[in-house]
């Protein structure tokens, strides 16, 4: 059974550079997104029960998220029918990868891991960076306005919060530190493996 080591972090600060860097170290990576893409994708495992729910929120054959942004918008309330369609079709997507993972060590990549109470995981990782350089790098995108950015930072738990609850901290403040921090957590849990 492969150590599961989940992978969190607030917008803007590296995460999915951070989680490669796992991956060159040799872990296996499960990504919450990228399951959720695969389920709203034609054929998908999402589009048929979400598109009972909300017929428009099917085009083409695949689940739109900008109609499902739509539709939670006039309907909050929606968001928790979605949630109870999506959430264990992707717990399904991670138990199915866990189970045929050959990997020594698998990062869950779970954006809103802590958020969603954190549950089944072995140890955490956050990956962090100071506030200024994280409004830089998500600025620096041009997929969002400022306004836009700190509606989403609010949506998230604190950083410093995250940060008090997690097993391991990436700081990503130059690759090479970041690089270094990585190596350091896949050792010592290869060392905890060993001696468990």
């Amino acid at each position: 059974m492969s150590f599961r080591l989940g992978l969190t972090g607030s917008i803007g600060m590296g995460k999915s550079t951070t989680a490669q860097m796992f991956v060159d170290e040799g872990c296996a990576l499960w990504d919450a997104d990228a399951a959720v893409h695969r389920l709203y994708a034609a054929g998908g495992a999402a589009v048929a029960p979400l598109g009972a729910l909300f017929p428009e929120a099917v085009t083409g054959g695949d689940v739109s998220r900008e109609a499902l942004k739509r539709i939670i918008t006039a309907d909050p309330s929606a968001l928790k029918r979605i949630e109870a369609v999506v959430h264990p079709l992707v717990a399904e997507d991670r138990a199915g990868f866990i189970a045929t993972s050959t990997a020594e060590i698998v990062i869950l990549d779970i954006p809103l891991l802590f958020e969603g109470g954190g549950r089944g995981v072995d140890a955490t990782v956050v990956v962090t960076a100071p506030p200024e350089v994280q409004r830089a790098r998500v600025l620096a995108r041009g997929t969002m306005s400022e306004a836009q950015f700190e509606m989403i930072l609010a949506k998230q738990m604190p950083d410093a919060e995250k940060r008090a609850r997690a097993d391991y901290v990436v700081l990503t403040d130059t690759m090479e530190n970041a690089r270094a921090q990585v190596r350091e957590i896949v050792n010592d849990i290869k060392e905890k493996i060993k001696n468990a």
